[in-house]
């Protein structure tokens, strides 16, 4: 967060903290001031009266000076300037008629004025100095006209004790000068900065408001997910019962059948199995939300598994004229996982490399045993998917537009299950898509 500070912005807080200054010292001469008739009362009594008048009439005359320059805005230098005047002629024509006995008492309240003037002012330190020089000057010439006395008798009876504290007192407005602009410019900054963290916090605020709403949105679209999902769920259960049903009654009729047709019994009881196993794992949305899925782990070929998925898609990848080619390996390679899930993996991947994959091409499945690990590779040649495409595809649950002459739309539920599933069986899926073509590899842990 970076804070700017504009010269205008400066200038005017300069102002007002240079007019707070100007404000308690013309307030406290003018209280203060005329109370000074205590002193002439005791020290000149025979004037007494007359310096009381003459007192009054300054504070009467600097309230006006200041009535007006607050009301017309004047600058606040010219007004002290004016008010330090009008104190320097009295106090200099009084330090000039008193009895000599009197003058150390008169030169040091003329030096106490000099001194509270420069500790409370807030203006360069050259203002000051003038002052200094201009009440030297009132005291020369009230010494010619009015003084009985030499001026060495005047300098050793307080003379010198106000020409030191005034010289003195003139260092102190520039010291105070750089540490009150110093305070203005820190007071601007944490001002400002304050003011850009309110705007944050409201902007905040409002992203706070508008995530909530989002997340209640999202909240209720993952209960009609849930909904959905169990009302689609119990209606697959009953198709899936009536499968499995309808084909309990041809096993029952056995004697009547050819090989062939046994054959595809066996795989259609098989295939109904898996259905019913992944359907009840659906159905168990906790089990899906949480932090680790439950699997049924079974030791069992890796390869033999392969080989029933490949033998399945054989006639799917012949619609489309594409060429499965089979290297698997021949000899076991045992495994401890969950045979359905491990499975659908398989299944997922070569199926979608298959729906993907551009006419009269060739897909090679293979696996393979690599630093005690089972590896299960598919190999596409033809056009590459993208990169980008495969990424959304198993990790953004994106549609997929291919990229040849037809489009085929279809959430990547596939590849993202796939990927979730061997994740959560310690396996590991990569893959890559590049001008060779495509490449998907799993690999699984064996068991020696």
């Amino acid at each position: 967060m970076f804070v700017q500070i504009t010269k205008e912005e400066f200038v005017k807080e300069v102002s007002k903290k240079a007019w707070y200054q100007t404000n308690n010292i013309i307030w406290t001469i003018l209280f203060i001031y005329p109370l000074f008739f205590v002193i002439d009362f005791i020290f000149a009594n025979a004037f007494w009266v007359q310096f009381l008048i003459v007192r009054i009439i300054t504070d009467f005359v600097i309230y006006g000076f200041y009535s007006l320059f607050r009301r017309k805005n004047y600058d606040f230098r010219l007004l002290l300037h004016i008010s330090l005047f009008l104190l320097s002629i009295t106090s200099a024509f009084l330090c000039n008629i008193v009895d000599i006995q009197q003058l150390n008492v008169y030169y040091l309240m003329f030096a106490a004025i000099f001194l509270f003037f420069n500790l409370q002012v807030f203006w360069e330190p050259f203002n000051s100095v003038v002052q200094t020089f201009i009440a030297f000057v009132l005291l020369a010439i009230f010494f010619k006209l009015f003084s009985q006395y030499t001026l060495d008798l005047v300098i050793n009876n307080g003379g010198q004790f106000f020409f030191i504290i005034a010289l003195i007192s003139c260092l102190v407005p520039g010291a105070r000068y750089k540490i009150i602009e110093r305070d203005v410019r820190s007071q601007l900054l944490i001002g400002k900065s304050n003011e850009q963290l309110k705007e944050q916090y409201r902007d905040i605020n409002e992203k706070n408001t508008i995530i909530d709403a989002q997340y209640e949105q999202l909240r209720k679209l993952d209960n009609q997910k849930n909904s959905f999902i169990n009302i689609a769920g119990h209606d697959l259960k009953n198709l899936i019962g009536s499968i499995i049903m309808s084909n309990t009654m041809l096993k029952d009729e056995e004697y009547r059948l050819s090989p062939d047709q046994l054959e595809l019994i066996g795989y259609i009881s098989e295939a109904s199995e898996k259905m019913q196993y992944l359907l009840n794992k659906l159905m168990d949305v906790k089990e899906i939300e949480a932090d680790e899925m439950k699997f049924n782990l079974e030791i069992f070929d890796a390869n033999t598994e392969v080989t029933n998925v490949f033998k399945g898609l054989v006639e799917t990848a012949q619609m489309k004229n594409i060429h499965l080619v089979d290297n698997i390996f021949t000899s076991p390679i045992v495994v401890n996982l969950d045979r359905v899930f491990a499975g659908q993996v398989f299944q997922n991947l070569l199926s979608n490399a298959i729906k993907f994959s551009q006419t009269n091409n060739n897909i090679r499945v293979e696996t393979s045993l690599q630093r005690q690990k089972f590896v299960f590779e598919i190999i596409d040649e033809g056009s590459p998917i993208g990169l980008y495409e495969l990424d959304t595809m198993f990790n953004k649950l994106k549609t997929l537009s291919e990229a040849s002459g037809h489009v085929e739309n279809r959430l990547g539920l596939g590849l993202s299950i796939a990927k979730l599933m061997t994740q959560e069986m310690g396996g590991e899926l990569s893959y890559r898509s590049n001008d060779n073509g495509n490449y998907f590899r799993v690999e699984f842990q064996a068991i020696n």
